[in-house]
């Protein structure tokens, strides 16, 4: 057994939850042991030393009967639960819990693709269902839909949702494309939302809001309870896909990029997530910075020129699909070479032109829907292995474009490291999100790294800037930045998690919002400066 202890517990304590909890899911589903078990549930990218985000054991239960039964022990015993869904969040945590000594709630045997309606084009999922897995549900049986995934295909579809995370076709909103959940709260009330609160109804996958409150989205990036269904909408397999890139040559040509996508986003002539990725991000998985450079502190500007024109590829390269039958396709991709090829030096590129080209391949795949993990090749840009996403979210304008630019990379490089970065469009907003690609080996530069993510927290929420999700670390900061009114929104979180998990058992921390018993420890910081009439 682990010896690190849940906070509050004796030894003994602790044993006789163990055993309760095996009584429950089978002793082969209780994890102890903290050199083989135990060893999944540590977050392999930590910018920290190994002695920090450790959990003291696991817990895997197969039913929604077997969840209810473990949140009573935990009860009971005061047992704070860190709930995971795959547990694959890497560079956000993976399936470590937020503070030592916490036992992982751990979701993964819960795998069931529980219906496909083909007819409406939804699912109805478990949350340990991968990517990976509904998609080959779906191509197995032959059915007509598309998933949209996020770039690493080994995710939770259901986590990943949860998390407010993205994807790359038209459906690439996750949140906003899931329709329907069963939630078990704290105490082992099971609760569904919308329709499927009303017996015997038709409609639990189709219509979002039902009758009374849309609470949905309170059990999103939140502690309140344990999310064991939701249903997800797939997109019906269209008539065709015309994926494509763009390369730039100058820096500076973000702002006209960003300009001209707006439009084509906000009318849905490029309907799906569209990135415009750094010459880094789309080299890095195909080759390694050695080389090019093999140098301390940021790759030069004439490696990184040699690295563009070997790869031919641009500084900025944008990515984006049409979809619909061939006329449709068509026209739509007259209108975008019309505003995105007026860009001097801008040069086109469809599948044929860049076959065995990786970065296309694995972006081509994710815009119809394919899982596939290239992009985890990006840990090996400096070896190591490793990396943390910052993630601002800002309107989608040059100005911010480039502000939001200039400002991460050359912090990035005053801290040593190089810029990685793409900007991703959704319906309206802009997520930049910049990885810091770090060695876990190298204990300066993680201490580095954690150093230039704060830095970049303070000063983007200065500029208006707030992160959308991140990593353990530094979840605390994050919450901390959204603070008007003096903090209003996260004191009616902390009320809401005081009504439902009076006993602070469910994921203590997440996302900043920690239970009544844990608060004296983790006061709030207050980042930015409560301006009530902003």
């Amino acid at each position: 057994m682990s010896d690190i202890l849940p906070q509050g517990l004796s030894a003994s304590e602790f044993k006789a939850a163990l055993d309760a909890f095996r009584k429950i899911v089978g002793a082969r589903w209780v994890i102890v042991e903290p050199t083989e078990g135990l060893n999944s549930y540590r977050d392999q990218y930590s910018p920290r030393p190994a002695s920090f985000f450790l959990a003291s054991a696991a817990v895997a239960p197969d039913s929604v009967e077997q969840i209810q039964q473990i949140l009573k022990v935990a009860n009971d015993y005061g047992i704070p639960l860190w709930t995971v869904g795959a547990g694959r969040n890497l560079a956000y945590g993976g399936a470590a819990p937020r503070e030592n000594g916490y036992v992982v709630l751990d979701l993964k045997r819960m795998n069931r693709i529980l219906e496909v309606n083909e007819q409406y084009g939804y699912a109805l999922l478990e949350p340990g269902v991968t990517y990976f897995e509904l998609y080959r549900y779906l191509q197995d049986r032959g059915h007509k839909l598309w998933i949209d995934c996020a770039a690493p295909g080994w995710g939770s579809v259901v986590g990943n949702a949860l998390e407010h995370g993205v994807g790359y076709t038209p459906y690439g909103e996750h949140f906003t494309m899931s329709c329907g959940m069963e939630v078990v709260l704290a105490n082992g009330e099971v609760v569904r939302t919308g329709m499927g609160a009303l017996p015997g109804n038709n409609t639990w996958q189709l219509f979002k809001y039902g009758f009374g409150p849309f609470v949905d989205g309170l059990f999103t990036q939140s502690n309140f309870g344990v999310v064991t269904k939701m249903g997800v909408w797939l997109m019906p397999e269209p008539p065709g896909v015309t994926p494509f890139m763009i390369t730039y040559q100058n820096e500076d040509d973000l702002h006209a990029i960003t300009e001209r996508l707006r439009p084509l986003k906000v009318n849905s002539i490029i309907p799906n997530g569209a990135v415009t990725a750094h010459a880094i991000w789309e080299a890095s998985v195909q080759v390694t910075r050695s080389q090019y450079y093999d140098g301390d502190g940021p790759m030069p500007e004439s490696n990184l020129r040699r690295m563009i024109e070997d790869l031919d590829i641009g500084i900025w390269n944008f990515y984006g699909a049409v979809y619909g039958p061939p006329p449709v396709m068509e026209a739509g991709l007259s209108v975008v070479r019309d505003a995105l090829l007026s860009i001097p030096g801008a040069k086109m590129y469809l599948e044929e032109d860049r076959k065995g080209d990786g970065a296309f391949v694995y972006r081509a795949e994710l815009m119809r829907g394919v899982p596939n993990m290239t992009e985890f090749g990006i840990v090996n840009w400096t070896g190591g292995g490793a990396h943390l996403d910052f993630s601002p979210v800002s309107p989608t304008t040059g100005d911010d474009a480039m502000k939001q630019f200039h400002m991460i990379r050359d912090r990035a490089r005053e801290f040593g490291f190089d810029y990685v970065g793409e900007f991703a469009v959704g319906w309206r907003e802009m997520h930049h999100i910049f990885m810091i690609v770090y060695d876990t080996m190298d204990d300066d530069e993680k201490s580095r790294a954690r150093e230039l993510f704060s830095v970049l927290v303070r000063e983007a929420a200065a500029e208006g800037y707030g992160e959308y999700r991140t990593h353990l670390e530094f979840m605390d900061d994050i919450a901390a930045t959204y603070d008007w009114n003096d903090g209003a929104l996260w004191d009616f979180h902390e009320t809401i998690k005081d009504a439902l998990d009076p006993n602070g058992i469910l994921s203590p921390g997440k996302m900043g919002i920690w239970p009544k018993r844990m608060r004296d420890a983790h006061p709030r910081k207050g980042a930015s400066s409560g301006d009530s009439d902003a």
